[in-house]
């Protein structure tokens, strides 16, 4: 007896093919690496896996801050000018609705749970919280620094650290309490900050002061004082926990700190006023916005080299990746 194949099932492979040449890319590629251009109102869109440039999206007029959702559906950017959040759809990677948070919002960042966007105001000197649930503002936080730059959650989800650009200190709020529980004086400027994986420390750059504050977050208090390049503005943190990375807004490179000793073990040349960075999830790579060259320098962390430039937007201001 001849048995007739299935002919649903011989197009299958067809079928499937089709289907996931439909999904929108979000669902089937490398991670995305985002980009806010300050001086374009857009978003530039990086495949991590090609480093090519794949979409420029639209995100307010002056975007700065920025955040990822856990379900990679909604990136939260911070709309300066217009003192709003404004929310970008990432599947159709079209603006959506947008959140009043108050005068000059800054750094944006996520709870470890996805729960919540907290965003540093300038204007008010305070932290705008944001439910994802609903998409709306939920709660304020005072802070007693002047003009808040970034705001961060540590990895645990307990605290959040505030860098107060014009205080010259470090705010700590605990954010179960929803409310400020001490500060911390560091050098002039703050800036940029990280955390070890564990929560156990975090990395504050400061600008004025050419250094990184090492802050333990038990005790509140500074534990290190590590020299970097001029101007250092921006830190990320390696998953493994083991190296820092600073960039040096007036030095053209980035710092590796080692984590063990507290030292600076190598500076790589980048581009013109390197701002905020992000690492890929394997810690393989970095990418770091290059305000004045309209660039990203991506580098090779194992190999501390720099592979190459990627052009974007005008003036990007980050890089966030999820």
């Amino acid at each position: 007896m001849t048995v007739k194949p299935n002919r649903l099932f011989s197009f299958a492979p067809f079928l499937l093919t089709a289907l996931l040449g439909a999904l929108p890319p979000l669902l089937h590629a490398e991670p995305f690496a985002y980009v806010p251009n300050e001086g374009a109102g857009t978003v530039s869109v990086i495949d991590t896996a090609t480093d090519k440039v794949v979409a420029e999206m639209a995100a307010g007029s002056k975007p700065r801050g920025l955040a990822v959702g856990v379900d990679s559906r909604w990136l939260y950017v911070s709309d300066q000018p217009n003192n709003r959040l404004q929310l970008v759809d990432l599947v159709s990677r079209k603006p959506g609705a947008v959140v009043t948070l108050g005068e000059s919002p800054e750094g944006v960042s996520i709870s470890p749970d996805g729960r919540w966007v907290a965003a540093a105001v300038e204007g008010k000197n305070d932290i705008a919280v944001v439910d994802t649930r609903s998409n709306a503002l939920a709660f304020s936080i005072k802070v007693h620094g002047k003009n808040p730059e970034h705001a961060v959650f540590s990895p645990n989800g307990r605290l959040l650290f505030v860098s107060a650009e014009e205080g010259d200190a470090v705010d700590i709020i605990d954010f179960g309490a929803r409310k400020q529980v001490a500060q911390v004086a560091v050098g002039a400027r703050p800036r940029g900050i990280g955390f070890l994986p564990d929560s156990s420390r975090a990395y504050v750059a400061t600008e004025n002061a050419n250094e990184v504050f090492v802050i333990d977050t038990e005790r509140f208090a500074i534990v290190a004082r590590v020299k970097a390049g001029l101007r250092a503005n921006g830190i990320a943190v390696h998953p493994n926990g083991k190296q820092v990375y600073v960039s040096n807004g007036g030095d053209a490179s980035v710092s590796v700190i080692d984590t063990a000793s507290n030292q600076v073990v190598a500076t790589i040349p980048v581009g013109q006023r390197p701002w905020n960075m992000a690492l890929t999830p394997d810690g393989k790579k970095l990418y770091v916005a290059n305000g004045r060259s309209n660039s990203v320098s991506v580098i090779d962390t194992d190999k501390r080299v720099k592979l190459h430039d990627i052009p974007v937007g005008k003036l990007p201001w980050g890089v966030v990746i999820r």
